[in-house]
């Protein structure tokens, strides 16, 4: 029997959870990371040194932290193109992020991939899509080898799990269902994460499906459904750790929606006229960075000067991350072809 499951979602206040010190500072300290990071983004871009699409991740950070910050370094996830974000809480550094999105040899993906294709091997990071969906079979793919590892080569070691992002718009495409039913039909160690910012590019969530609460679509496959509020980092956080703990041992994947909102448009090209003053106004208020720095402070978790102490930190890193991106070299010409095949390691 199908496991369906809702997560009240708690009012514009932080989750009444208690939460240790020092995981509440490291939410903190890395969905800062996000806010700037994307913000720096901007401002490059529109400078001329970035090109193509770049979709930024402002207003979603409280669903990357909550979820990628309980993974451990061996556990895999697989972004969308709206990936810069997912890369830095798997830890990715930034300053090989911005390179990547400057197009330099230096960038994580060799200058190759630019924003919406940010890869990291040693970080267990699958890569961005620019293709809705794209990545939810390669994220099976990465299950699957975890579970073959313990099953058929007789590891020791404890299952590493991988998380798969995607947006709602995703949820009405083909990969989506058949990817649903073959994680459950292999008890996979897989979890899908519906980041839920109510609109797929122009579109109204609410519009595009027939079936809008996207977490009871799980009922259908057998595997727990679990609606949380996005906006709040803690609320993320727990879902996803019980969801981790299920399956690292062994009990199968787990669908989580989480109801968010981007502060920006679609991408750095998008102005952004289709959505309502009133919804925008309605989501900024509850901005997560916002939330959490009040629920530190009222629960004298940190002082006003250790959170700007981390807000100077972190924009130290931003400013180290552009001054390495425009120092570093171009990729040379005579190395157009390289990196499309694997190369021999001596």
């Amino acid at each position: 029997m199908y496991n369906k499951k809702k997560v009240i979602l708690p009012n514009t206040s932080m989750n009444n959870s208690n939460i240790d010190k020092n995981i509440s500072l490291l939410l903190y300290e890395d969905m800062l990371l996000g806010r700037y990071f994307e913000d720096m983004c901007a401002q490059m871009y529109y400078r001329g040194k970035m090109f193509g699409f770049v979709h930024l991740y402002n207003g979603q950070e409280a669903v990357s932290t909550g979820v990628i910050k309980a993974l451990s370094s061996k556990d895999y996830v697989c972004s969308t193109y709206r990936d810069h974000v997912h890369a830095l809480s798997k830890g990715v550094p930034a300053k090989l992020v911005m390179a990547e999105l400057f197009g330099k040899e230096t960038g994580c993906s060799r200058g190759r991939g630019g924003s919406m294709h940010i890869f990291s091997s040693i970080h267990n990071f699958l890569g961005g899509f620019a293709f809705i969906g794209e990545g939810i079979p390669i994220a099976v793919g990465a299950a699957f080898q975890s579970i073959y590892k313990k099953q058929v080569l007789k590891s020791n070691d404890p299952l590493s799990v991988t998380v798969c992002f995607f947006g709602d718009g995703t949820t009405n495409n083909g990969q989506f269902f058949e990817c649903l039913n073959m994680a459950v039909l292999w008890k996979l160690p897989i979890i899908f994460v519906v980041e839920n910012n109510q609109w797929a590019i122009g579109m109204a969530h609410h519009r595009s499906t027939s079936s809008p609460e996207i977490y009871r679509k799980a009922e259908a496959f057998g595997l727990p459904g679990i609606e949380v509020d996005g906006m709040d980092v803690l609320a993320v956080r727990k879902v996803a750790v019980d969801a981790i703990n299920k399956a690292r041992l062994g009990h199968g994947p787990t669908l989580i929606e989480a109801l968010t909102y981007r502060f920006r448009g679609h991408s750095l090209a998008d102005p952004d006229e289709l959505r309502s003053r009133q919804e925008k106004n309605a989501w900024l208020v509850r901005d997560p960075i916002k939330n959490l720095r009040k629920y530190i402070l009222n629960n004298s978790l940190a002082t006003e000067d250790d959170l700007d102490n981390i807000n100077i930190k972190v924009k130290n890193q931003i400013d180290k991350a552009v001054d390495f991106a425009l120092s570093s070299p171009e990729p040379k010409i005579e190395d157009l072809k390289r990196y499309l095949f694997a190369e021999e390691v001596l």
